[in-house]
């Protein structure tokens, strides 16, 4: 019988798209969530310890997925992270991470995953205190762990992301499309199945353990090339603003959302771009979907729903 791979949050954006990147590789997956649904699906809390290790067992390797509500997101995901890892090592599995590019802050130039961990918000220090936890449990011989970092997502069922309502639902129902930040800068921007593919290389590759890696994405738009490649691909013209720093700002003191990417902010006024050329030297030759592809499917998956910013 094949190894059992595990998806915890398997119901949010990143873990949908990792249950089909794995499943179309062969692997038995296990889809975990508080409302997952079908038949190789299992509804379990891992907040806990006990309810992380019944989600795990059986497990050779377990994908963490799965993240507090925004509000809570600072608070609670440690703790969220020291339930996941005793899951994993009591299953004797092999944990893969789901990270982001927080625990760096603001930085001078493309980000290199030996660059040290200096950001300096509650989003950020919770990042760095998570990837501390699972790799002082690497190092310590209780679990075998790799984190696989991405910035911001789009694709298919990308919801919970700047690039999610303010820009592909708007853009599908004809309103305004925003696009957070500058609009001259360029960006690392992730598509989900290939930050599947990414996480599920670092499932199955041993080489991978005991280090974070930034997963491979195609190559760094400014907001206009970006925002060029959905109005090439929606009905029509498409109108479109930047949401600039002081909207921000405005907008922030009546809507948590919003007034959350201040902390953050460093991301869309300046270059912010990730280097992920060691994982390629590691595990290629890698192939990633070209932005045009990957906006068309993204696009064509919110228009089928009419614009609406729900799964």
């Amino acid at each position: 019988m094949p190894d059992l791979h595990v998806i915890l949050g398997a119901t949010g954006a990143v873990g949908r798209a990792l249950v089909a990147e794995l499943s179309s590789r062969g692997h038995r997956v296990r889809a975990v969530s508080r409302n997952a649904e079908g038949p190789e699906a299992v509804r379990a809390d891992i907040s806990t310890p006990e309810g992380a290790r019944a989600a795990c067992a059986g497990a050779s390797v377990v994908y963490q997925c799965a993240q507090p509500p925004l509000r809570e997101w600072a608070s609670r995901f440690p703790e969220l992270t020291r339930s996941v890892l005793a899951g994993a090592e009591a299953a004797g599995a092999k944990l893969v991470m789901a990270d982001n590019l927080y625990v760096y802050g603001p930085v001078g130039g493309p980000m290199t995953e030996g660059l040290p961990h200096r950001a300096d918000f509650p989003k950020g220090r919770a990042r760095a205190e998570v990837d501390r936890l699972i790799l002082d449990a690497h190092r310590s011989g209780r679990v075998r762990a790799a984190l696989g970092r991405a910035s911001d997502y789009y694709g298919p069922h990308g919801i919970g992301t700047v690039l999610g309502p303010n820009l592909f639902a708007a853009a599908a129902a004809g309103k305004t499309v925003r696009w957070v930040g500058a609009l001259d800068q360029p960006r690392t921007l992730s598509y989900l199945p290939d930050i599947a593919a990414g996480l599920a290389t670092l499932g199955e590759r041993d080489e991978a353990d005991g280090r974070a890696w930034h997963l491979p994405a195609a190559e760094p738009l400014t907001g206009r090339e970006f925002l060029d490649l959905v109005e090439a691909r929606v009905d029509g013209p498409m109108k479109t603003a930047a949401l600039t720093r002081g909207v921000q700002r405005l907008l922030g003191l009546f809507n948590p959302t919003v007034r959350g990417l201040s902390e953050t902010w460093y991301q869309f006024d300046r270059p912010f771009i990730a280097d992920d050329s060691e994982f390629r030297d590691a595990f290629g030759p890698v192939s990633v979907t070209p932005h045009a592809d990957a906006v068309a499917a993204t696009v064509d998956w919110f228009s089928a729903r009419g614009g609406a910013d729900d799964r």
